[in-house]
């Protein structure tokens, strides 16, 4: 019998792990991402005509407690109906028992690769608020990302920004009520909370008290942190407790023993920031979360205010710094009553000549 080759065999296991579509509306596409818990597919829906994306648990790890992740996460989903979310289309089981969710077929490019694309300070923290629009979003109907960074953020073509992969997310004990007015997202039936201990998240963008496995302490300030990360990042290219970040260095979500966060460095965050710019940063970063923003608005609205030369609540003023920031913005106008006052002095002067 002759022996299958090493290339052979690859193939063989690739087509035994593409999933079975048969009997179903959805013709299998090419990969397009795999992650701790999946693996993403484009695939034509032929009942409407549609490319769309299939989101399958993977073969090798297709576990019941992973299973029910991918229901979970596809009902939380289901519930956010915002721009800066992916909607989901469906939901079921597939011929060979496997889990999957469909759901809007995402283009362009990945936050860690389209910053550097993005030139000017004004432009990079007007992206930041776009990121923060659909976490509020989600705050609101009671749930936490809680594995928010760069690699999860999309931007596409045409500027959309499109905040992914709420596999690790969670429902707060008591949700309030949406700003619109609507009611919180129901809990779904088969969720349950991580462990007291378990770490799920990515280390350089995990809050400390994530990082240490305290479940119970894991609320919204959690995300701000990580929004805190994803704004230095942005800024700098730097993670907390990190160095020079490349953007195509991957960050691995993981779940094991807890362990301490990495502490900020008592030095300047970024020294190449305006102070308030850093300031803000620097009190979304708060190893206490406490010290923290207390919402994503309120983080968003620093950082809206800093764009339009107001005071941000982060960065206490003298009267210099009022000064400072008071010409700033208004810099052309000062421009011109300064030219106008050295104009009529000149005309004074050789008026007496």
């Amino acid at each position: 019998m002759k022996e299958l080759g090493d290339q052979a065999l690859d193939h063989l296991r690739e087509v035994a792990q593409e999933p079975d579509l048969s009997g179903t509306r959805y013709e299998l596409g090419e990969e397009v991402a795999r992650g701790g818990m999946g693996v993403v597919y484009s695939a034509r829906d032929r009942e409407l005509e549609r490319v769309v994306a299939l989101k399958v648990v993977a073969a090798e790890i297709a576990d019941p407690e992973t299973v029910a992740r991918l229901r979970r996460e596809a009902r939380i989903i289901a519930h956010l109906e915002h721009p800066g979310i992916v909607p989901v289309h469906d939901v079921g089981a597939l011929p060979d028992g496997r889990v999957f969710y469909a759901m809007k077929l995402v283009t362009g490019k990945r936050l860690d690769a389209q910053a550097r694309e993005v030139p000017t300070l004004g432009e990079r923290l007007r992206l930041f608020l776009r990121i923060c629009e659909p976490v509020a979003f989600a705050h609101a109907h009671g749930v936490i990302h809680r594995d928010l960074k760069p690699q999860n953020v999309m931007v596409g073509p045409f500027g959309e920004v499109l905040v992914m992969d709420w596999g690790v997310a969670k429902h707060r004990e008591e949700p309030p009520a949406s700003r619109s007015g609507a009611p919180p997202t129901p809990r779904p039936a088969s969720d349950h909370d991580t462990a007291h201990g378990t770490v799920l998240g990515t280390p350089a963008y995990m809050a400390p008290e994530q990082a240490r496995g305290e479940v119970d302490r894991v609320d919204a300030r959690a995300d701000v942190y990580s929004l805190g990360a994803i704004l230095l990042f942005l800024l700098t290219g730097q993670t907390p407790g990190r160095t020079k970040a490349s953007p195509e260095e991957p960050t691995r979500t993981w779940a094991g023993p807890a362990r301490p966060p990495a502490a900020l460095p008592s030095r300047r965050l970024a020294p190449g920031l305006p102070r308030a710019l850093e300031a803000i940063c620097g009190k979304a970063l708060a190893p206490d979360p406490d010290g923290r923003y207390a919402t994503v608005d309120d983080l968003a609205a620093d950082v809206g205010r800093f764009l339009e030369g107001e005071r941000v609540s982060a960065y206490p003023e003298n009267a210099w710094r009022k000064a400072r920031r008071f010409a700033g913005r208004h810099r052309t106008a000062i421009a011109l009553v300064v030219a106008y006052l050295v104009m009529r002095i000149v005309l004074l002067v050789v008026a007496r000549v």
